[in-house]
């Protein structure tokens, strides 16, 4: 692995002078965050003080494991595996939009089967015990990348379980009483191809998506505006290394810093290891009302 050292963005910031030739991103948190091993999903808690990831490096109990980092002067520090970690795999964070949650996956003892859905109450510094979140969303096959929506109405996920169009689809489920109850699937976006690590821009309106060739392992981020009923249109995002025949993947906005977030994948510099988080502004792309309301929203 080579390391970044000409870059000099030891913090989380967007990119400066020193990577002008770089003008979309900055690597996040260099040897704290990012690091030689791969890291995955960086989610930022509302008020800033802390991200999740998942990682695959050493001094969790294995299997990967869901990793905190706290902010300090626009740094991350500290980072730590959270106590609620077993040594199957957590993975994928989300915080909810009030911070009271964090998403996350697992395939840990207890489940359906395969990689379920599962929740986290924050308690001030800590976190609760792991809820899951039950038979509706979650079967014997596998689910991942869960993101409630801002008003916490929805939750919008991957599943390769069912019928779908093949491999992972992107799900929709609704709150209610307490818990979930499945819609089905987001309009317009799921193909042949494997279709995960959703995120909601401009209001619901753009579907951000990942999109997966599972005979080549390369996947790459696209973005559908909502047509007014159905997410349309799906282009890849024009990020620099977001390129056909890479791995660029997990889009997650930022609620403490609006118009930025986080993705991951693997730039020729800077870079850490093997698959990095780096800080972006979000995509602009502005798109119509509609698509939850396909499914009674």
């Amino acid at each position: 692995m080579k390391r970044a050292l000409g870059v000099a963005v030891a913090c989380s910031l967007l990119c400066g002078p020193a990577l002008a030739q770089l003008a979309e991103y900055g690597i996040e948190g260099i040897w704290t965050v990012s690091t030689r091993d791969a890291e995955l999903r960086g989610s930022v808690s509302p008020d800033g003080k802390r991200m999740v990831w998942g990682s695959d490096r050493a001094g969790g109990p294995g299997g990967g494991d869901l990793w905190q980092a706290r902010s300090e002067d626009k740094r991350w520090l500290d980072p730590q595996p959270l106590p609620f970690n077993t040594p199957a795999l957590e993975a994928e964070p989300t915080f909810s939009a009030d911070g009271r949650w964090l998403y996350f996956v697992s395939d840990r003892a207890g489940g359906a089967g395969g990689r379920d859905l599962y929740r986290v109450a924050v308690d001030g510094d800590g976190y609760g015990q792991p809820e899951w979140l039950g038979a509706a969303v979650n079967t014997d096959a596998d689910e991942g990348s869960p993101l409630p929506s801002a008003d916490g109405q929805w939750l919008l996920f991957a599943s390769n379980g069912g019928h779908g169009q093949g491999g992972y689809d992107l799900k929709l489920a609704r709150s209610a009483g307490g818990g979930f109850v499945l819609q089905g699937p987001v309009p317009g976006v799921n193909s042949g191809h494997d279709e995960f690590d959703a995120a909601w821009l401009d209001g619901g309106r753009v579907l951000a998506f990942a999109r997966g060739d599972a005979g080549t392992g390369a996947v790459r981020v696209y973005l559908a505006a909502c047509d007014g009923r159905q997410y349309a249109g799906a282009t890849p995002w024009t990020l620099s290394f977001n390129t056909e025949g890479g791995y660029t993947r997990a889009l997650v906005a930022d609620p403490s810093r609006p118009g930025e977030g986080t993705v991951t994948g693997s730039a020729r510099s800077p870079r850490a290891g093997k698959t990095d988080l780096y800080r972006i502004v979000l995509p602009t792309v502005r798109g119509q009302d509609g698509c939850l309301a396909t499914h009674g929203g």
